[in-house]
């Protein structure tokens, strides 16, 4: 499409190093002679990250990655009948970077090594988020033919417990638990007060309850080892990726700064630095880098009514990472605490106010990282009209 909307070819591209060939090819032959460096090719796809992404950016393209919700919307300026196919969504990305690219936000430069941590962590926490999924199916399970074992268990997916629930899957084998094989599941998990929880642990296995038929409750069993398998697996999986994670955060140069940040350790802050990227000019303030972590409000204005709301569409591992960063910023920096306590002072809940500390802790991030300076608490707090706590 030329900066006129005349579309000039449409082609369907096949996958992989031939898909790309093929593109190369269709631009090539509208410009024919012309002068590479005059040239600029504009390219909207609707993913910042992937192999064609990579390409199309070391191609010299300027790619614009554009959210589905964004081209949804878009697409009824063309058409109202809900019509859609892959030709018209094309055609939508092509008419969108070419009338409202100075909108839209180009895939960000960061380097290798920043990709590198967004995908160990990007892994790292999908495995968190699926083992929690496995032990609430565990806890279902248990709750409707033991419920003897989750009141035996505080943790399901600690290593203790698994190892017993693989022992004795059913309260019967439960029962016959000795207080020798308690005890040795408890050292291996190094627990403290080992003879009170082994105690505590048989009495309540051992205590009467409601149960199921004896061929259900061998079916839930069944199950009860499938998900122990699965989260002992996940376990495994998480403490190794976090390793890699850790190495992974720890080569990059503007590690030293985030560690610096309050509430921010290894895992959070690789998490931060994955999904804020490190291209130094991809946030042209600390408003813009507030707005894209979802962490500042948006405004509705209508006549005499004006309402400010929590932004609803974001980034779920990121605000995930930064909502972490500012509870855990409460015990570590007093001015955050003391700023949080403000916001609780003025009627604000927990949540609310613990989202405009996340949004205050942007802000410094944003100003240690453009200054290239290590956080300081009474710099961050004492003059907030300072560009560091911007």
């Amino acid at each position: 499409m030329d900066p006129a909307g005349r579309v000039l070819a449409k082609a369907r591209l096949p996958e992989g190093v031939a898909g790309m060939a093929r593109l190369h090819a269709l631009v090539a032959e509208q410009f024919g002679a012309a002068d590479p460096d005059e040239v600029e090719v504009v390219v909207g796809i609707e993913t910042d990250r992937g192999p064609w992404v990579a390409a199309l950016v070391a191609a010299g393209y300027l790619v614009f990655a554009v959210n589905p919700l964004q081209a949804s919307q878009y697409r009824k300026r063309h058409a109202v009948s809900g019509a859609k196919s892959d030709a018209a969504d094309a055609h939508v990305l092509a008419d969108m970077v070419r009338t409202d690219s100075h909108q839209l936000r180009p895939v960000a430069g960061d380097s290798a090594e920043a990709e590198a941590i967004k995908v160990v962590t990007r892994m790292h926490k999908t495995l968190i988020w699926e083992r929690t999924r496995t032990t609430q199916r565990l806890r279902h399970a248990l709750r409707e033919y033991f419920p003897a074992a989750l009141e035996a268990f505080e943790d399901l997916d600690a290593a203790d417990t698994l190892e017993l629930l693989t022992k004795a899957p059913d309260p019967a084998a439960a029962a016959r638990l000795t207080t020798a094989q308690i005890t040795a599941a408890l050292k291996r998990a190094r627990r403290r007060s080992i003879a009170d929880k082994a105690a505590a642990i048989q009495a309540a296995l051992r205590a009467e309850h409601l149960g199921q038929p004896a061929v259900v409750t061998a079916a839930y069993a069944a199950s009860t080892r499938a998900l122990v398998a699965v989260l002992a697996v996940l376990n495994e999986q998480v403490t190794g990726l976090q390793g890699q994670v850790e190495a992974h955060f720890g080569r990059h140069p503007a590690a030293e700064i985030i560690l610096s940040q309050p509430g921010l350790g290894p895992i959070l802050g690789a998490r931060v630095l994955a999904e804020f990227g490190d291209d130094p000019d991809r946030y042209a303030s600390a408003k813009a880098r507030k707005n894209y972590a979802a962490t500042s409000p948006i405004t509705r204005a209508s006549g005499k009514k004006k309402v400010a709301l929590a932004r609803h569409v974001h980034n779920d591992r990121l605000i995930d990472a930064l909502m972490s960063q500012a509870f855990a910023a409460l015990n570590a920096s007093p001015g955050a605490r003391a700023y949080y306590d403000k916001q609780r002072a003025r009627g604000a809940d927990h949540n609310p106010a613990l989202r405009q500390l996340a949004n205050r802790l942007v802000g410094i991030l944003h100003g240690c990282l453009k200054t290239n300076t290590h956080y300081n608490e009474t710099t961050a707090w004492t003059h907030p009209t300072q560009t560091l706590a911007a």
